[in-house]
């Protein structure tokens, strides 16, 4: 099959690979350093409370840049919200299948590739030193495509982010939700909640050898230690809440929002904010509130989901 479509920056390799196959060979010998994680609860603080409401206020929007679109920091009026605690969750969007039959992009033919699909990471291997790979037959029901482990599919993982849904999908479903997608300041209002530090939690990435969301451990794309447990998506609230009560607003799967990034050839591209479980310090670093990225509206991946808000 051949791949016509041009994936943007989030997608598409950002640096040659140098020495790839030293780095492949010493993966063998990586001493894993991954602590053993807490079982993630069955029962999570985010079910006591579907939504939080978030009051009116000001913060500082943006960063001293790590990376130049993050830039420069100023000061942001930000009218009351309503915020869902987690990122929607592949039973609430299996409810509005339900509900409405609806089929998602990546159950349909896009433009610029030849069958339906999503784009989905893979490592690279010394034959294809490529991580992102459009594999027919992936959706949000088998996230990985077809030849997903049983363990991956959406039934045994309903409480996990889904995935492999587009901007228009996500904006379908909080219509049908009676609700939409946030603006890129209220996202980032929210995932702040008010701190000033590096990170939503404190200035340490992981303090104390503690990891606070669901990222990469190791040298990325080929080994990571999962010393939090997670080589993938993990089930929505394993990790801490920030101080307004909401989870996975950093790491797990990056997330739509309603702010406009840019223009492709094809389409309009919106920005997504959070990073995900792909996001390392030698690479993205983007697990921070002020990291923003700009994603094609109708390209579904494996590794971006949503959540809504309402006034």
């Amino acid at each position: 099959m051949a791949e016509k479509r041009k994936i943007i920056r989030p997608l598409r390799a950002c640096a040659v690979l140098t020495g790839l196959v030293i780095l492949l060979a010493a993966c063998e010998r990586e001493a894993d350093t991954a602590q053993i994680p807490a079982q993630c609860p069955t029962v999570t603080e985010p079910t006591k409370s579907k939504h939080i409401s978030l009051p009116a206020g000001t913060f500082t929007m943006g960063a001293h840049p790590t990376y130049a679109e993050e830039g420069p920091p100023r000061d942001v009026n930000v009218s009351a919200f309503n915020i869902d605690a987690t990122e929607v969750t592949n039973a609430d969007f299996a409810k509005f299948v339900e509900a409405t039959g609806y089929v998602t992009d990546a159950e349909r033919t896009q433009p610029g590739f030849e069958q339906p699909g999503g784009v989905v990471f893979r490592p690279p291997t010394l034959d294809n030193p490529s991580w992102w790979h459009f594999v027919a037959g992936a959706n949000w029901r088998a996230p990985e495509g077809p030849e997903s482990a049983a363990e991956d599919s959406f039934e045994s993982r309903a409480r996990e982010p889904v995935v492999q849904v587009s901007f228009n999908d996500a904006r379908a479903y909080a219509a049908w939700a009676k609700r939409r997608l946030p603006s890129e300041t209220e996202w980032e209002y929210a995932a702040n909640s008010g701190a000033t530090s590096i990170y939503v939690w404190g200035d340490e990435r992981a303090p104390d050898g503690v990891e606070m969301a669901n990222t990469w451990q190791g040298s990325f794309p080929i080994h990571n230690t999962q010393a939090d447990g997670y080589a993938k998506r993990s089930p929505v609230g394993c990790f801490p809440g920030n101080a307004f009560g909401l989870y996975d607003m950093i790491g797990n799967v990056w997330e739509w929002t309603d702010t406009v990034a840019g223009q492709t050839e094809l389409e309009t591209a919106y920005t997504i904010k959070g990073g995900s479980f792909l996001c390392a310090p030698n690479f993205c670093r983007r697990y921070r509130a002020a990291a923003r990225q700009a994603q094609e509206a109708g390209l579904p991946t494996s590794h971006i989901g949503f959540r809504t808000v309402s006034k």
